[in-house]
């Protein structure tokens, strides 16, 4: 068995996952003229299918089916929120997994967080995603699929991609790497990298890799405590990585881009959202990334932790007068702050909880 859960004897070639010169490549050997990329990949990147295209001849589809295939995703739940339109998707693959997708509406147009695994193995403590483990990487198509196919259900364009539901997508360094590569490309989706934003909990190599990959994306880094003590215990990649090196790979990776990195910092009542602790953060950052040589600007978005059932006793959202006061103490210390509006309270749009209820994972 192969990765996608497909027996190898019988695996076809992932149309999806194709580059446009791949795809040319492929028909070539189908004996058939490259010039037919350019009239089937920007149709597969609006969602339909070779077997629903009017500007090839059943010949060429033909020959398509016998060694290949097409899939999207396909919603198996949909939940939209009554408050604000936030739309949650629970997508079903090829091989019967599920992942999440949510889409948030902002003036500026629609945002897509999409998920990079079938679940996780990074055990951050607060996170619903990582129970149960990771079970497999989702292919380059797999993800360009829940923004094709939430565009396509929901009859709108979507202009900016966050990758922050399930998975780490530094884990699935490659395959990420090449789904960038297809939604930025002009003859698909053609989403500019500008307005795509990355999220890691902090894999330092696969941080220098990125940083040599020339994508204008934005880095965010979940970040979530101030010294090692305390992100140890809730975030285990730190007891490899640690706070010192995580941030010596955010100078790098600045002055290799230029990119500004925003921090995540996800507030946990009785944990880390103290007066002590904001202040702590903010000489952190000052001190590592505010010096002779660096001028790091500095964001953080604080995120009030959302509950998963089987540790909200331990894990707590802070009161919204420690959230204002952390927010004010970073502020004060030079350190631009904002707090996430919480959208989609009403379908509990938190990445993995749908797909645990679904899967019955524990």
């Amino acid at each position: 068995m192969d990765n996608t859960g497909i027996s190898s004897t019988t695996q076809k070639r992932d149309l999806l996952s194709m580059t446009l010169p791949e795809l040319q490549a492929l028909l070539s050997e189908l004996g058939e003229q490259k010039y037919r990329a350019g009239q089937i990949f920007p149709q597969m990147h609006r969602g339909i299918s070779p077997e629903e295209m009017t500007n090839i001849s059943k010949s060429t589809k033909q020959k398509l089916s016998e060694v290949s295939y097409y899939y999207l995703p396909t919603p198996k739940r949909k939940l939209v929120s009554a408050l604000d339109g936030t739309v949650k998707y629970l997508f079903s693959l090829r091989d019967g997994n599920c992942v999440e997708s949510v889409v948030m509406r902002y003036n500026h147009g629609n945002t897509i967080c999409i998920s990079s695994q079938v679940g996780c193995r990074m055990g951050c403590a607060f996170c619903a995603s990582t129970i149960g483990g990771k079970v497999r990487d989702l292919e380059p198509s797999e993800m360009l699929g829940q923004v094709i196919a939430a565009s396509k259900d929901m009859g709108e364009r979507i202009s900016n991609i966050v990758m922050m539901g399930i998975g780490e997508p530094l884990d699935n360094y490659n395959n990420v790497i090449k789904f960038l590569r297809l939604v930025g490309c002009e003859e698909g989706i053609n989403i500019g990298y500008r307005h795509i934003s990355l999220s890691t909990c902090g894999l330092v190599d696969k941080i220098d890799r990125l940083s040599e990959e020339n994508f204008p994306i934005t880095l965010s880094i979940s970040l979530h405590a101030s010294d090692d003590i305390t992100r140890s215990s809730i975030m285990p990649i730190n007891k490899k990585w640690n706070i010192n090196s995580l941030l010596d790979a955010c100078k790098r990776y600045y002055k290799k881009t230029g990119r500004r990195i925003s921090f995540e910092y996800t507030l946990i009542s009785g944990k880390n959202d103290s007066p002590t602790a904001a202040t702590s953060l903010a000489k952190l950052l000052n001190g590592k990334l505010r010096t002779k040589d660096s001028s790091m600007p500095i964001h953080v978005n604080l995120i009030p932790v959302n509950p998963v059932n089987e540790r909200e006793a331990e894990f707590s959202s802070s009161h919204k007068e420690a959230v204002s006061k952390f927010a004010s103490i970073l502020e004060k210390k030079g350190i631009r702050a904002t707090v996430r509006r919480k959208l989609g309270a009403d379908i509990n749009a938190s990445c993995g909880q749908l797909r645990r209820a679904e899967e019955g994972i524990e």
